[in-house]
């Protein structure tokens, strides 16, 4: 498999897009958001999708300079209408939009839908940490075919609906929650297959609701399992409460469109610190806490505790020195969209 640079890899994900029907800004905009979920260890949602974005503007399912509406607003809430544009556009703009108004307000919130995949929810409270705000932000794949089985069930009903929260703090790296509510990302059962390895059992039972290690029966009609193993009904539940956030308070409703296009409808609601404590204060004393917690005496076969979002700040750190592992498969693909666009010089 290839090790590729941050940069190179950027370059080529939104030359490819580009040649696809993007803009120039549309296309830098989803291949550092892809790049950036590489770098923090979520290959899931990386460049893998790359060839995907393309088939989907292919088949109308993604357009390339959307507009950007407001359907309705007030001064500390916002409506958006992505007219599918790319999600990683429209998210971004949202975000943007919550933040200023919850620096204003103090308190702000958004919804959005009819919008593209948006790749690493996690990527927008980021954002909004940055800038003192507490953010939490929720997903739904909208009435795009479902991958999760609510608890107990074997048919999907549920898409993966993450949920992210973001805090400000003075670690060197973010304070973060970043998680499917699925016992994992469909995107990490379409990296097993293009790496040709098992899964862990748990992840996923097969077309008869049996437990099952092999990725490809997934694709055979089997269905992802809500977060939580035998305890799944927390992560069932939690999954049902970011579908009304993102699906059903935006206005997609639930269940499936026949024309199976895929909808990412959001829930975005953001927190200035300040308004609550002194920021200065709140970030010290997280960053202390998350050093409480990294204190504790690790169990039987860990070495160490870790803060959430530290793992990925790590693997951020090591990916950007040394370049950024592609998976054949996916680099095949790269290199076969170059050689449709006339640009074989991209993937040597």
């Amino acid at each position: 498999m290839p090790i590729v640079s941050v940069d190179r890899l950027t370059a080529t994900a939104s030359t490819l897009l580009q040649c696809a029907g993007a803009s120039k800004e549309e296309g830098d905009t989803v291949a550092k958001g892809c790049v950036a979920a590489n770098l923090a260890g979520h290959d899931s949602h990386g460049v893998i999708a790359i060839p995907t974005y393309i088939d989907r503007i292919g088949k109308g399912h993604i357009v390339p300079g959307a507009p950007f509406v407001i359907k309705q607003e007030s001064a500390t809430t916002t409506v958006v209408d992505g007219n599918w544009g790319f999600g990683f556009v429209v998210a971004e703009k949202a975000a943007r939009i919550t933040m200023e108004k919850a620096k204003k307000s103090n308190v702000a919130a958004a919804t959005i839908y009819r919008q593209s995949h948006v790749g690493r929810v996690g990527a927008y409270p980021l954002m909004a940490a940055r800038e003192g705000l507490i953010a939490i932000m929720t997903a739904d794949s909208g009435r795009s075919p479902k991958a999760v089985a609510p608890f107990g069930g074997r048919e999907a009903r549920l898409g993966t609906n993450p949920i992210s929260i973001a805090i400000p703090s003075d670690l060197d790296g973010p304070f973060v929650l970043d998680m499917a509510t699925s016992g994992v990302a469909v995107g990490k059962i379409k990296l097993a297959q293009a790496k040709g390895t098992k899964i862990p059992e748990g992840w996923i039972v097969n077309k008869d609701g049996k437990p099952t290690t092999d990725p490809f029966d997934y694709d055979k009609g089997g269905v992802l399992l809500p977060l939580g193993g035998a305890e799944g009904f927390k992560g069932s539940g939690l999954s049902a409460v970011v579908e009304v956030l993102s699906a059903v308070l935006p206005g997609l409703g639930f269940g499936v469109d026949p024309t199976g296009r895929h909808n990412d409808g959001c829930f975005l609601a953001m927190f200035n610190v300040e308004a609550l404590r002194p920021l200065k204060e709140f970030k010290a004393e997280v960053a202390d806490f998350a050093r409480y917690l990294k204190a504790t005496p690790p169990a039987e076969g860990y070495s160490e505790v870790m803060y959430p979002g530290e793992v990925e700040y790590r693997r951020e750190q090591e990916r950007t020195k040394n370049g950024i592992e592609v998976d054949a498969k996916t680099w095949k693909a790269f290199a076969d969209l170059a050689t449709k666009y006339g640009k074989e010089d991209l993937v040597g």
